[in-house]
């Protein structure tokens, strides 16, 4: 028997209409597989807030593995790619201090505007992001490591 594997998944509320896709992708994509994940959802106000809270999750010893996702987008105060490369620097660093591994579901797009036709496409994206980390979650957490070092 299998023990069931604990999955946060960290959301950015700027812009949360769409960045709320990305678990919905993630978690029919984790039935779809046929995974017996439990899944914990966890709002951040911004992306850059992302990587403390995945990084006391990890410490936490309750996950197996951790996802941030977040919509960054240029918002004519700051360059979007400042904060973008700061989120994943950030949970690159959490992931190797803790030892649990860290998947980004981060979007920076050149040129977003909070239009209809931009929110239905990157809604749509998020989807298919979200599902696209279901797989890459699955594929790190079936890594055999101690067969690895044993090799």
């Amino acid at each position: 028997m299998t023990k069931t594997q604990n999955i946060a998944f960290i959301k950015a509320n700027w812009h949360k209409d769409v960045v709320d896709q990305a678990l919905v992708g993630f978690t029919v994509a984790q039935r779809k597989i046929g995974l017996d994940w439990q899944v914990t959802s966890f709002d951040v106000p911004g992306a850059f807030e992302m990587p403390l809270l995945a990084k006391r999750l990890a410490l936490s010893g309750q996950f197996d593995a951790i996802v941030a996702a977040a919509l960054v987008v240029d918002g004519g105060i700051y360059r979007h790619d400042f904060v973008a490369a700061a989120v994943v620097d950030g949970l690159m660093q959490a992931q190797l201090q803790t030892d649990v591994p860290m998947f980004s579901v981060s979007l920076t797009p050149h040129q977003y505007q909070p239009s209809a036709a931009h929110q239905d496409f990157f809604a749509a994206h998020f989807v298919e992001k979200g599902a696209e980390a279901a797989e890459a979650v699955a594929q790190v957490l079936s890594l055999d490591i101690a067969a690895l070092k044993a090799a």
